[in-house]
């Protein structure tokens, strides 16, 4: 144990667009408790928080967008083709990232603890890891992911090349995640170096665990099945066929195995079954204290009230857990009134984007709403983590 008694804190990192992500959440569906200290960086330069006067002050107005927000693009762009800007930035940022970063820790119930930062050797944090891993892609795949993202083959380069070696990373290395290969190969390799973390086989135990939830008896609605009780269950890879079968209902698709595992590296679901039936599904995100809701199904076979009142309050339930602030749930404009109706009786109330007063809650929403989605929002605790970030 290091720096944090009675918590293993791994520090992940590894070169942009090598899969950190897909890494830290698979961890996080496993037990872990998650940071992603690069968001964390994003948080610190919205307007108002404690980065954002000195970034402008230091690389000037132009990086405004007409809202007033920083432009990352436009900030990339400069810190990404000269070294001393990027050194500059990473002074100004840094340190309040670090606090914050100590704050979550400390502040966490979990066993495990994941830092997930691109820069971990560069600064202080290495030092005060547990252990640190780092997720390994060759430059091809690397190119190929940032390519998705909408970079040019020749800013995907730059990007890739501008950074430290990978190989200082490996070396430096007390686990390496090899996803080159297909997200079920990737999962073997992390859920292999999990079981040897001290607390880890407690921390799947917790997150493993089935809540069974009385739903009062009430005479079943014609075509409705009648239900006394529901499971709720986290959503693991080991489910990625139920979870595909529910979406298929809403969205007509039916996913591979593959694109759901893909799935978990951006989102958590948890699931309602009766009787070992699915009846339900949430998708949500926490990330950097915030909440975001994407997903949402009760199959039709299924009374929407009480499967959706257990799902919302299971998500409620984890993303307090992971220390989330607010949450933010998209449904689609012509979503049925009884679900609209759940959230509404559980305390969410519909909103806009301009009426979001924090602003690093209002660039998540905007940055996460999907096309044709209305909002409804939900503080989920009294007072914030730490401000002013």
């Amino acid at each position: 144990m290091g720096r944090w008694e009675g918590k293993t804190v791994i520090g992940l990192t590894g070169n942009i667009a090598t899969g950190k992500s897909l890494v830290r959440r698979m961890l996080e569906h496993l037990g872990a408790y998650t940071i992603d200290a690069d968001g964390l960086a994003h948080q610190i330069m919205a307007p108002g928080a404690p980065a954002y006067k000195p970034v402008i002050l230091t690389f000037g107005q132009w990086i405004l967008d007409r809202d007033k927000r920083i432009d990352r693009s436009k900030l990339g762009a400069v810190a990404f083709s000269h070294p001393e800007a990027l050194a500059r930035l990473e002074a100004l940022t840094h340190p309040i990232i670090g606090q914050a970063i100590d704050v979550l820790i400390r502040r966490a119930r979990h066993k495990v603890i994941v830092v997930e930062a691109i820069k971990l050797f560069e600064g202080q944090l290495a030092g005060q890891m547990d252990a640190v891993w780092v997720v390994d892609a060759s430059e091809e795949q690397q190119a190929q992911r940032l390519a998705k993202r909408g970079l040019s083959p020749a800013e995907a380069l730059k990007r890739i090349r501008v950074q430290n070696p990978q190989a200082e990373k490996l070396a430096r290395a007390d686990v390496i995640i090899n996803n080159n290969g297909a997200p079920e190969a990737t999962w073997a390799q992390v859920r292999a170096a999990w079981s040897r973390i001290q607390g880890a086989a407690e921390e799947e135990a917790v997150q493993a665990q089935v809540q069974r939830v009385q739903v009062k008896p009430s005479t079943a609605a014609a075509g409705k099945m009648a239900i006394s009780s529901l499971d709720i269950m986290r959503g693991m890879p080991r489910n990625a066929e139920l979870i595909a079968r529910l979406l298929y209902e809403r969205t007509g698709r039916m996913l591979t195995r593959n694109e759901v595992l893909m799935a978990f590296g951006q989102k958590s679901y948890m699931l309602a079954m009766v009787n070992s039936t699915p009846v339900g599904l949430i998708g949500f995100l926490v990330e950097n204290l915030i909440t975001r809701v994407d997903e949402f199904i009760v199959t039709s076979r299924a009374p929407v009230p009480p499967v959706a009142a257990a799902l919302i309050e299971a998500m409620e339930r984890a993303s307090r857990e992971l220390q989330s602030e607010v949450g933010y749930v998209f449904l689609p404009n012509d979503e049925n009134a009884e679900t609209v109706q759940a959230f509404l009786q559980l305390g969410y109330e519909k909103t806009r984007l301009e009426e979001i007063k924090v602003p690093a809650w209002r660039e998540a929403a905007r940055e996460a709403q999907p096309a044709g989605t209305q909002i409804f929002a939900k503080k989920l605790r009294e007072q914030r983590v730490f401000k002013p970030i």
